[in-house]
């Protein structure tokens, strides 16, 4: 028997046990409402969510080929048109998510405007973002649901046994729109209390899954700006556990923390850990700052710190902000041990914020990893902050000229240039851009791919468009031709923007409520008929 059968049958008996008071109420109706409306909680949807992301993990784990993806959405809105296109173009939402991107909260959703990825904006809005994408993944259920009961009371009106065992079917094996987000808790807002705190907020509000960098939380950076200050471990492996002790408290155990590093491009530290026994978690941390030797109490001046490194007394290099320096090169050596320390001490996924997209690079930090902890996987940034185009011209280029093949027809500064588009070299580079994703996840343990700020860009973009030609000769053309009329070829329900705003689902309410006496919207008048 199918869930909505059996919510029929119990709604049925629960009226007729009333002595007639509910005869108003009709069963089948309210056994659609409760199909409608399947995740009653934000914890629902984690719980639930979680469950997927494990069963994908153990997918990739046996078949690299069975990567994720996902887009970072800054209102729910997108979200929604991304599962509703996904769903539509590609039949299933396995394997996809949404990603929520503290650079767009920042850029889009604060209350001070548009704010640089610097943790300066509002924390609260990090959890009323997660609940309004699933409110939106949510209403996009009841809307395709409701169009299938639409489709059922037709063909029952028509006496159309075989159609009706079809919808029936779809209904009982519908897939939800809702899918795991991957959510930004930046460096967590302060220190570890104020971590779990908003992170528990993510979690009622949904999150199966939260990020966390190992920067300094009152000084984090965007992780493809300057001036990027990490943390040691320890301050940092708390901050996992205090992400782990939310989900707990809240009974998703299976939830997942993905454990960021920004080291490849940090080179600077706020502060020295305390070491305890040679070779400790700090003493391995400060064997990575720039010294220089002590030799007599003439070298140390008023204020100077001073640190026993293997056995010699040496002066860490400190700023005149008093932040202390790495030494250069050193920082995939970082990457390294942070990620190998944050999945033995609670991490389930990493994220390595590197400079480009490289899958060598990637794979060479992987790889050792990998010698430690045999199943580390990667999130990885599929970044906009990336020249793409440029990147991967030169990546050919260089491989080639490695190879000896002649090069003397490019400029390998210059192929970023329109006049290269055609080339045999530009052609590669596209070969390559497209396979990128496919080839990391084989070669460089990365199971989920994400883009951080795709759909800020293309919303500037169509705006662009739309903007130039509807304010310039072409006027109402511009709308017309270049958004109504693709709409309506391409199929998008959006088209119909009433009903994908809830008109539909008001209609049916009323009906159920009201019966025939409701004042319904979508009757013959209504404009939204010129759609079909």
């Amino acid at each position: 028997m199918s869930a909505y059968q059996d919510d029929l049958n119990t709604i049925t008996r629960l009226r007729d046990a009333q002595g007639g008071k509910w005869d108003a109420i009709n069963p089948e109706y309210a056994a659609r409402m409760k199909a409608q409306n399947r995740f009653k909680t934000g914890l629902d949807i984690a719980r639930y969510t979680a469950g997927i992301m494990r069963q994908d993990m153990a997918d990739y784990d046996a078949d690299t080929s069975q990567h994720t993806q996902s887009l970072g959405c800054w209102h729910g809105f997108i979200g929604q048109q991304k599962m509703i296109a996904i769903k539509r173009h590609h039949g299933t939402t396995k394997k996809r998510y949404l990603y929520l991107s503290g650079w767009m909260i920042a850029a889009l959703r604060s209350e001070f405007g548009p704010l640089p990825d610097q943790s300066m904006h509002e924390k609260t809005s990090v959890p009323a973002l997660i609940e309004e994408l699933y409110t939106f993944l949510r209403q996009a259920d009841a809307r395709e649901l409701g169009h299938l009961f639409h489709e059922l009371d037709d063909a029952r009106a028509k006496g159309d046994d075989i159609t009706v065992r079809a919808v029936q079917k779809r209904i009982d094996n519908y897939e939800t729109h809702v899918v795991p987000i991957i959510a930004d808790i930046d460096a967590g807002f302060g220190n570890e209390e104020a971590t779990y705190l908003l992170a528990k907020r993510m979690i009622e509000a949904g999150a199966c899954c939260i990020q966390l960098e190992n920067q300094v939380s009152d000084v984090k950076q965007c992780g493809h700006q300057d001036g990027k200050v990490t943390v040691p471990h320890e301050d940092f492996l708390a901050k996992i556990n205090a992400v782990r002790y939310a989900f707990l408290e809240l009974g998703v155990d299976d939830g997942v923390i993905v454990a960021r590093t920004d080291s490849l491009g940090a080179g600077l530290t706020q502060k020295l850990p305390v070491s305890k026994e040679p070779g400790d978690l700090a003493a391995q941390y400060n064997s990575f700052l720039y010294t220089t030797p002590i030799d007599s109490i003439d070298d140390v001046r008023e204020g100077d710190s001073v640190v026993k490194l293997d056995g010699e007394l040496r002066k860490p290099l400190r700023l005149a902000n008093g932040l202390y320096r790495f030494r250069s090169g050193t920082g995939e050596d970082r990457v390294v041990l942070d990620c190998i320390t944050s999945l033995q001490n609670g991490a389930d996924l990493l994220w390595i914020e590197t400079e480009k997209p490289h899958v060598g690079q990637i794979a060479s930090m992987v790889d050792r990893i990998r010698e430690v902890v045999p199943d580390a996987k990667l999130v990885y940034n599929n970044s906009p902050s990336f020249n793409w185009t440029l990147n991967f011209r030169q990546q050919v280029f260089d491989a080639w000229q490695a190879e000896g093949k002649d090069v003397s027809g490019y400029d390998r500064d210059q192929l970023m240039s329109a006049e290269y588009d055609a080339t045999e070299l530009a052609k590669l580079a596209d070969e390559w851009t497209r396979n990128f994703q496919r080839d990391a996840a084989r070669e460089a343990g990365i199971f989920h791919h994400l883009i951080t700020l795709p759909t800020y860009h293309t919303a500037a973009l169509s705006t662009d468009e739309l903007a130039k030609g509807y304010f310039g000769e072409e006027g109402m053309l511009a709308y017309v031709a270049g958004v109504q009329r693709k709409e309506i070829r391409s199929g998008l329900a959006c088209v119909k923007h009433q009903d994908m705003a809830g008109s539909n689902i008001g209609d049916d309410h009323k009906e159920y409520f009201s019966g025939a006496g409701a004042l319904k919207a979508g009757g013959k008048d209504n404009t939204m008929n010129q759609f079909g």
